[in-house]
């Protein structure tokens, strides 16, 4: 991934980025640096806190942690939480099917960006765009999460 353009940001900036987070992931993020990373040819922005990838942008949407970011914050809203079975395929990047879940937040709506983690240690495998309401999503069938980043991936990978 080839950097474009990187500075830090403004504390106004920074408060916004916090206040967004903490609306949609119940979480605080607390660092001493902010960094805008904007790349060549990638679809979203990444905020660096302290140096660590934690922040990003879909789609000029609202911040939201990345995978790194859930892991180092621990979201307490808008998790998706699935079995050992849907680990290695959510992992590499699947969209998430109804038979893996066994617990979703009810305040997820269809459209949101979610946070999915496994139920074992709560370690969060991916970040994906809900299509269906978090009180629909444990089931026997169908496609409910859809894929936007995960464990691996370029933006897992980015490091300064």
């Amino acid at each position: 991934m080839e950097v474009k353009s990187r500075h830090h940001l403004r504390s106004d900036e920074i408060t916004a980025i916090q206040e967004a987070v903490a609306d949609h992931l119940g979480v605080d993020i607390d660092g001493d640096t902010f960094e805008f990373v904007e790349f060549v040819d990638a679809g979203y922005e990444l905020v660096l806190v302290d140096g660590d990838p934690a922040v990003f942008y879909v789609d000029d949407d609202e911040p939201f942690l990345t995978v790194r970011g859930a892991n180092d914050f621990d979201p307490e809203t808008g998790v998706v939480t699935v079995d050992a079975g849907a680990i290695s395929f959510v992992s590499d990047g699947a969209d998430v099917m109804r038979p893996g879940i066994v617990e979703a937040d009810e305040a997820i709506r269809a459209g949101d960006l979610v946070v999915i983690a496994e139920e074992t240690h709560g370690k969060v495998l991916a970040v994906g765009r809900a299509l269906v309401d978090g009180d629909e999503m444990a089931g026997d069938s169908g496609k409910v999460v859809e894929s936007i980043h995960h464990v691996g991936d370029d933006l897992y990978e980015f490091s300064v």
